[in-house]
């Protein structure tokens, strides 16, 4: 029998998989933006609020994806459950910017790292993700103080994607992906207050993708 939690985090799957936070993934398929926020899946009275099937349906169209894939991330939620985590490597996103927590190529060095738990990965995925804990408000609405970021430094880059970006002057950035080039790479703002960025890639030390977040 499918549960609650089960069903909510195939949607926060689905929206990880194609690139979007819940909220960017519930916009994209003509939704509330809030239809999917944490707040909006238990109910004033208490009790568990489940997505409608007209949502999900939508979702679906929206990314191209189909009930069969939707149902496979279900039942790997359900394997994932009945298995052991495992622990990766976070620092508060302040610290990111300091000297000797990471390499040249961005992954993580160092003996200061703390540890979260994560869901089971093989040796070599374990070895190539970590994870940043959100400090303040300047990423607001997307993420917000407390969240913790998985994030890759290998994984291939698309447009739209949500990346970490360190500068050669020891800037560090979480930001939307518009393009890059060659030359340069240009960066859309989280918050609407802050501007959006174009970079020399002179100027860029290393970037890597956002895989999950842990509201």
């Amino acid at each position: 029998m499918l549960t609650h939690d089960q069903i909510w985090q195939a949607i926060d799957r689905l929206a990880t998989t194609f690139g979007y936070s819940p909220s960017g993934l519930a916009k994209q398929a003509g939704l509330d933006p809030t239809s999917f926020n944490k707040s909006k899946r238990i109910g004033p009275d208490g009790k568990p609020r489940w997505p409608s099937t007209e949502s999900v349906s939508r979702v679906l169209s929206a990314t191209g994806a189909n009930m069969s894939d939707f149902v496979s991330m279900v039942e790997d939620i359900d394997v994932q459950q009945r298995h052991s985590t495992t622990l990766i490597p976070v620092i508060g996103f302040a610290q990111a910017g300091t000297h000797g927590f990471f390499d040249e190529q961005g992954y993580p060095q160092g003996g200061s790292w703390d540890e979260v738990q994560f869901p089971e990965v093989s040796t070599s995925e374990k070895n190539n993700i970590y994870a940043l804990k959100i400090n303040g408000d300047s990423m607001e609405p997307l993420y917000r103080q407390g969240d913790v970021l998985v994030v890759s430094p290998n994984s291939k880059i698309r447009k739209a994607d949500r990346i970490v970006l360190k500068t050669t002057n020891g800037e560090v950035m979480v930001k939307e992906l518009v393009r890059q080039n060659a030359t340069h790479i240009e960066i859309k703002s989280l918050n609407p207050d802050h501007e959006n960025r174009k970079i020399s890639m002179n100027d860029v030390a290393w970037t890597a993708r956002v895989l999950w977040v842990s509201q």
